[in-house]
């Protein structure tokens, strides 16, 4: 029996595949709970128009991402801080900092997609990725200088 996947089944396929299954599989697990439906034409028209606005949303997100990487990777960020002895920062800069920073520039980006191993705690020049989607990490210059 073929049937149209509605869900993601491990052991099937992706959303939107066409798979040739059991009668009884499809007839009492698959389809019952919403995973899949019957390959009809009509099924099949409804399937393939899903897949078309579903392609065409990525598609629109992926432009609107790509942007917002391509002015993250043009930024520069300068941070004026308080230092002590021997060039040390009083505390530290986090993510809230960076953050509010490009808040400030009229970047809006969530704070847990900027990538920081540890806080900085000293004066320089630092380069700071920011994880938009897997393919798409742009890095931010950042310089941290004396007030």
């Amino acid at each position: 029996m073929d049937i149209i996947l509605l869900k993601d089944v491990d052991t099937l396929g992706l959303a939107g595949d066409i798979v040739a299954v059991k009668p009884g599989y499809a007839r009492n697990y698959l389809i019952p709970r919403g995973m899949a439906l019957r390959a009809s034409k009509r099924n099949l028209a409804v399937s393939e128009e899903k897949k078309r606005v579903k392609q065409a949303r990525i598609e629109r997100s992926f432009k609107i991402q790509k942007a917002l990487a391509d002015k993250l990777a043009k930024t520069e960020l300068t941070l004026e801080v308080q230092v002590g002895e021997e060039e040390k920062l009083f505390g530290s800069i986090t993510t809230q900092d960076i953050h509010k920073a490009l808040e400030d520039k009229g970047l809006n980006v969530d704070r847990h997609a900027i990538v920081l191993d540890e806080p900085i705690k000293a004066l320089g020049v630092y380069n700071i990725p920011v994880k938009i989607t897997a393919e798409l990490q742009p890095e931010i210059k950042m310089y941290v200088i004396r007030a």
